[in-house]
């Protein structure tokens, strides 16, 4: 079971051009399709001279949602080629817009994918590529009386504690990379006085 993935650290871009049209290609970190239309809004401001706004993206880290869009140009010419490059560098949570200037000559089909595959190619080989662990999220409840060993299996597991409340009784959520969720829940399922659920 794989629980990495990967994306990229910040915004980058790349260009192709070809019979005078010159094809801008813009690639983003994004979490979820609301920043998707933000930024695809934003991208249509700044080029709204261009004749069309091409994009693809992909969301989720295990269960991949993506969607391709020719925005005007002939049918699979122009999402389908920036999806594929998406896929072929293996990342997700990223938003791809390759915006296109018209040069007064037709491509063809081939032309036009070739066009948009390599303008996206180009904006994700200048990207940083990162990997990121997927991780998954817990809550513990417990008393001041198991304080000391629940702080004990945190440091020596090595939890990332994400939220601390030490009130009456005590709650830590804590998150811990995917492969590892299953063992470090039994742990805390066996300890007698600690309540532990998904969040």
């Amino acid at each position: 079971m794989t629980d990495t993935y990967k994306t990229i650290k910040s915004k980058s871009e790349g260009s192709f051009k070809d019979k005078g049209s010159k094809f801008f290609a813009f690639v983003f970190p994004v979490k979820n399709e609301e920043e998707v239309k933000e930024l695809l809004t934003q991208i249509k401001k700044e080029h709204h001279s261009a004749r069309h706004h091409c994009y693809a993206w992909r969301l989720g880290t295990e269960d991949i949602l993506f969607r391709a869009n020719d925005d005007g140009e002939p049918s699979s010419t122009a999402g389908k080629p920036i999806l594929g490059q998406l896929q072929s560098f293996e990342v997700t949570n990223v938003f791809l817009v390759v915006v296109r200037y018209f040069g007064g000559t037709l491509l063809g089909t081939s032309g036009l994918i070739n066009a948009y595959r390599t303008a996206a190619a180009e904006a994700l080989k200048n990207a940083d590529i990162v990997t990121r662990i997927i991780e998954e999220n817990f809550r513990l409840k417990f008393t001041y009386k198991e304080m000391n060993d629940v702080m004990q299996i945190v440091k020596q597991e090595n939890l990332h504690i994400t939220d601390t409340r030490f009130e009456l009784d005590c709650q830590l959520d804590f998150s811990v990379r995917k492969s590892e969720a299953s063992r470090i829940e039994e742990l805390f399922r066996n300890f007698y006085g600690v309540e532990i659920e998904s969040t």
